[in-house]
């Protein structure tokens, strides 16, 4: 059933000879911040608010108002408000999605995340807090253990002109640790998780243990030596690396000629890879049923055995390109939809990374330094392992320098070991590489 505010809006609506799509939501956050093993900051934010696109002669006008209850005076402006920035803007109105069949994703809402009192989230956040400050108890002063918590819920529809009906609710749930070990020299690391629900939380002591355990590497790790060759991509590196790639595969970067590619059938990377972005996976961070437009969430193929086979768009872009959207329509209710992945999948392979000798790079920084297009990109390794007669020696401070394209058509091998970090699964890759 729709809520009333909505009803209301409809009926404004439906006087004026116009296109339109309504996106609603209302929902709740909650942040608790950790600092030298106290909890420094909570804080609660309630959140809620209308938005509105209008489809009027080929152009689109986009408005929106925070709240949900409303004076009709008020829904009344929000309609002309929308509709004049249709008459006055250039956007493109390439029409909004017609009802599909939209299967619903399991385990993306936890009922506890939404019902938690704020008392019972702070005391998570401080017991949280607590196992940091035994573990510096136990590790000595020259440890540091700081974090975050954060939880929340949010209840979301859309509903359009050509009939377009659709409510779901979804909750977040996240917890991060950051170690700093200090002496006569420094080293520090970071792990964050995020989950669907609360069950996540049961995974507190091992964060805060990996946290730890890439700090002490750190700690122990020196400048490395320059190196080209083969290299092991550990999941987070691997990802950082893919991200850049992604980037040419956003509908609307293909479309405006800021990608790589230009359609589907080419071979991009190395057979040994496939890339999918899927928002069906079960309890997956970036799940859901259907997109910010209404259209259904799937599993797309991106890459298969190094082919080139779609692109991620929305409905705006996929009706310009001549494709079908693929429900990649993301948004809140203050902004339009704009083209985003869901959850990234990259398939697995058979190999174990204990067989690997030469340089590790296990963690990185400065993607968003690089060039998507060209590829090009250097970033820092954080932390890496120079790997001889079966000894990992740390490293970091080195530049991890090339070309996306080129590593990942050099591809060598998939990792049989898959990481989720968030939204993605990815495994490790075996490649070539130069470490300066």
């Amino acid at each position: 059933m729709l809520p009333d505010y909505i009803e209301k809006l409809v009926r404004i609506l439906e006087r004026e000879d116009v296109e339109w799509e309504i996106y609603w939501e209302r929902g709740r956050s909650g942040s608790f911040s950790i600092e030298r093993e106290t909890l420094e900051r909570a804080q609660r934010k309630f959140f809620s608010g209308i938005g509105l696109r209008i489809g009027l002669e080929g152009k689109v006008g986009f408005s929106y108002v925070s709240g949900l209850n409303h004076t009709n005076d008020t829904l009344e402006n929000l309609v002309k408000r929308a509709i004049k920035l249709a008459k006055v803007g250039n956007v493109p109105f390439s029409g909004f999605p017609s009802p599909e069949k939209v299967e619903k994703v399991s385990d993306i809402y936890d009922p506890k995340i939404e019902e938690i009192p704020f008392e019972e989230a702070y005391e998570l956040a401080e017991h949280f807090s607590s196992i940091m400050a035994e573990k510096k108890a136990e590790l000595g002063s020259s440890y540091t253990f700081s974090g975050s918590l954060s939880m929340g819920f949010v209840h979301y529809g859309v509903l359009n002109s050509n009939g377009v009906e659709l409510m779901e609710k979804s909750t977040g749930f996240s917890m991060s640790s950051y170690v700093v070990k200090k002496e006569l020299k420094s080293g520090s690391g970071y792990y964050g998780q995020s989950y669907r629900s609360l069950k996540g939380w049961e995974e507190r002591y091992s964060i805060l243990e990996k946290a730890l355990s890439l700090a002490e590497d750190s700690y122990n790790a020196e400048l490395g030596k320059s190196y080209g060759g083969e290299v092991f991509l550990e999941p987070s590196a691997f990802l950082s690396v893919l991200s850049i790639f992604l980037e040419n595969l956003r509908g609307d970067n293909v479309y405006h000629g800021r990608s790589r590619f230009s359609k589907p059938g080419e071979e991009v990377v190395s057979d040994i890879l496939s890339i999918f972005d899927d928002s069906t996976v079960p309890g997956g961070v970036g799940s859901y049923s259907f997109d910010g437009e209404g259209s259904p969430g799937q599993r797309t193929p991106l890459v298969e055995k190094g082919i080139l086979r779609g692109f991620v768009l929305d409905y705006t872009f996929a009706s310009l390109m001549g494709y079908h959207s693929t429900g990649n329509a993301v948004r809140d209710f203050r902004t339009a939809p704009q083209i985003g992945f869901s959850n990234v999948v990259v398939e697995p392979g058979d190999y174990s990374e204990g067989e690997f000798e030469g340089v590790i790079i296990s963690r990185v920084f400065g993607e968003h330094t690089a060039n998507p297009a060209s590829g090009d990109f250097s970033l820092t390794v954080e932390l890496g392992y120079r790997v001889e007669d079966g000894e990992k020696i740390p490293i970091k401070g080195n530049m991890f320098v090339g070309n996306v394209f080129e590593v990942l058509k050099k591809a060598e091998a998939v990792g049989k070991r898959r990481e989720r970090i968030g939204p993605a699964y990815v495994p490790g890759l075996v490649t070539s590489g130069k470490v300066v």
